[in-house]
This record gives structure tokens, C-alpha cells and sequence, in this order.
């Protein structure tokens, strides 16, 4: 397990059974956890209690779990990582989070056991080590693997941790086309992944956010039938 007690998650759910269940998994893997009952409670949670990470469901009283993500993102650094719990038809709203920056999600009714793989998954990604490298410097962009710091057009993009990662690792492997079940195994961890369009919706946040024309992309190219690669 990779909780140590230290470490914090903040479960928010309007149900109290799911938040007790869920809150009694990650206790037992060593988290320390928090519960808020609707968004508004969230928000409060996250601005004094600053988790590691939350656990949040998209159906809540008072304020939406999006407009909890939109404002999570707004904030400085962009706030922890998230991991939604959505209902099996709610597929708009948990694409709409992934496009604000969620981390994960998990489609109710769930593992609790399975959920708490998930957070850890998470938060090594979150905490990982990384190595000084060298910059790739490119026409128009530039990335720090040391920073962790991403220029486009001369001016500093603010990228969620999983955006960057992806965006490193492609760029990292110049011209090599990636499916997208191959990067769901390398930047999330998940080899038994069936939906991969976190994928795309992660490539269609970078392009937007590091390509003059989104629509025609320099750097982060589609390979029909196959995924994506980057082309320096």
C-alpha cells in the first residue's frame, strides 16, 4: 500500500455510505482521510485542509462536482489531483472532467479495493522523482524535465501533471508512433484500461495549449489507425 499517514485524501460524496466505505478503505492503507458532503464543503476542505488528493463525485448538492473541478483548476498549481466517481450514464460529464484535469475516474458502483490502487497509482505519479535532463528545445517549444516547466511562443504553459507527463514522454520518443492503449500502460499506469479516450481528450488539451493551429498540429501529430506521435 502506499499510504503512510501523511499523506491525505478528501472523499466527497453525498452519500454517507459510499464516502464511510471508501473513507475505511484508504484508512486502512495507511491515508489519513477527510469527508465533504456537497461542493461548496469541498472547496472549504481543500483550502484548510490542502489533501493530497480527492475523491470527488460528480453529483453533489450545492455545487456540481465540474464546477468543483473548474474552480480546483483554477487555483494556484492548479490543485491536487482528482480521481471522479461518476454513474454509468453520466459519460458527458466525466469526459468534461477529464478536459478540466482530472486524474482518474471510476464508474459507480465500484471496488472500494480497486479505488484505492487508483489513488495510489496517483499519487506516485504526482510525487514522482524526476530526473535532471537535458531541454528539448524546439522551434516554438520548449520542455524542462528538470523544472518541470513547458514554454510555447516564448511564454510559460500551465499544464496539468498528467499533460505534462504525456507530453514529455512522446516527446522523449521523437517520431515513434504510440497507440493509445500503449500510452494509457505508460503515462497512466493501466495496462487492463477498455476506455482510452482519456487519451485523446488529454492530446486535444495539449494541442491546444502548445500548437499555433490546433486543428493542424505541428508537434503532437495523429497516426490514423494507430494513436499519436511527436514530430520535432
Amino acid at each position: 500500500m502506499y499510504g503512510s499517514g501523511d499523506r491525505s485524501v478528501l472523499v466527497v460524496d453525498d452519500e454517507p455510505t459510499i464516502a464511510e466505505v471508501v473513507a475505511r478503505y484508504l484508512e486502512r492503507a495507511g491515508y489519513r482521510v477527510l469527508i465533504a458532503a456537497d461542493g461548496e464543503e469541498a472547496l472549504d476542505a481543500v483550502a484548510v485542509e490542502r489533501p493530497d488528493l480527492v475523491v470527488l463525485d460528480l453529483m453533489l448538492p450545492r455545487l456540481s462536482g465540474l464546477e468543483v473541478m473548474r474552480r480546483l483548476r483554477a487555483r494556484d498549481g492548479g490543485g491536487p489531483p482528482v480521481v471522479l466517481l461518476t454513474a454509468k450514464d453520466e459519460e458527458s460529464d466525466r469526459v468534461s472532467g477529464l478536459r478540466l484535469g482530472a486524474d482518474d475516474y471510476m464508474v459507480k458502483p465500484f471496488s472500494a479495493a480497486e479505488l484505492v490502487a487508483r489513488v495510489d497509482a496517483v499519487l506516485r505519479r504526482a510525487e514522482r522523482l524526476v530526473e535532471p535532463d537535458a531541454t528539448i528545445e524546439l522551434p516554438a517549444l520548449s520542455i524542462d524535465p528538470a523544472a518541470r516547466r513547458v514554454h510555447a511562443r516564448g511564454e510559460e504553459i500551465h499544464l496539468t501533471q498528467r499533460e505534462y507527463d504525456l507530453l514529455l514522454f512522446l516527446a522523449r520518443h521523437p517520431g515513434r508512433a504510440f497507440s493509445r492503449d500503449e500510452l494509457m500502460h505508460a503515462i497512466w499506469r493501466y495496462s487492463f484500461y477498455s476506455d482510452t479516450s482519456t487519451v485523446t481528450v488529454h492530446i486535444r488539451r495539449l494541442r491546444t495549449k502548445i500548437e499555433d493551429d490546433p486543428g493542424d498540429p505541428r508537434y503532437l501529430q495523429t497516426v490514423r489507425g494507430v494513436g499519436y506521435r511527436f514530430q520535432p
